[in-house]
């Protein structure tokens, strides 16, 4: 792919319904501001909506790469700010139940990507199936996105601890979305991190809180990331936050 390493960042949920695909699209673009190189795969294999949510058209995707009629250059699309989207299927069934090869296959195409990249963003499916343990034991870093619902924040700690406890992975990073403010958001990172940090031996980290305004929900129907068409609204502050966060990981 190319000499320098490309940070990979895996960006997960216990359940849908989270908003995680569309704090993968945002971070990319906040990111892309920022003068880093992105591409956001959609690695949500059988259900892939990333394309969909920017109002992107696909003629090929992973499916054809898995089956040897494309390379990841050929379906590379041109998303907004310059980050590369990768898109997934949608609606075959085949690419949501990949086996371990199939899957550890799929991951080491990305050495062939010839486009240069900074950052890999990771848009997992949500849960822990088989490809989503995968994608994450292969990144260099795991966000997970939780909002303030019984069953997100039981399913978040469900993933953290499966891939904790069965597959190495120690440190999560936790974007808080859909919540009211900064304090809600806080609130819900110390839950989640106050039950992981008892019962497993694991970091959490605060990323960031994303409020859901009405400037967010406006922009996923003009199928754009909220921080192009709505700049200055909270959610884009904080998303852009975050992507200055992450510029200053080690």
């Amino acid at each position: 792919m190319q000499n320098q390493p490309v940070r990979v960042i895996a960006v997960t949920s216990g359940k849908g319904g989270v908003g995680k695909t569309n704090v993968s699209v945002n971070l990319s673009v906040a990111l892309a501001r920022q003068g880093k190189r992105v591409v956001l795969m959609d690695a949500d294999l059988g259900l892939g909506n990333v394309d969909v949510l920017l109002g992107l058209k696909s003629l090929k995707n992973l499916s054809h790469v898995l089956a040897g009629t494309a390379t990841l250059d050929e379906i590379l699309l041109a998303g907004p700010e310059g980050v590369g989207i990768l898109p997934a299927s949608s609606g075959i069934k085949h690419m949501a139940e990949l086996s371990p090869t199939e899957n550890t296959g799929l991951i080491h195409a990305f050495g062939t990507l010839t486009y240069p990249v900074d950052v890999m963003m990771v848009d997992t499916a949500a849960g822990i199936a088989d490809s989503v343990v995968r994608f994450a034991q292969a990144a260099n870093d795991v966000l997970v996105v939780v909002c303030d619902e019984p069953a997100s924040i039981t399913d978040a700690y469900a993933m953290i601890k499966v891939l904790s406890r069965d597959h190495g992975v120690q440190r999560f990073q936790v974007v808080a979305n859909m919540v009211r403010d900064a304090g809600e958001g806080r609130r819900l990172f110390e839950k989640l991190n106050s039950a992981a940090t008892r019962f497993l031996d694991v970091t959490l980290i605060h990323l960031g809180s994303v409020p859901f305004d009405d400037y967010l929900r406006r922009a996923i129907q003009r199928q754009q990331p909220v921080l192009q068409a709505f700049g200055s609204a909270r959610s884009s502050r904080a998303f852009i936050d975050m992507a200055t966060q992450i510029g200053r990981w080690p």
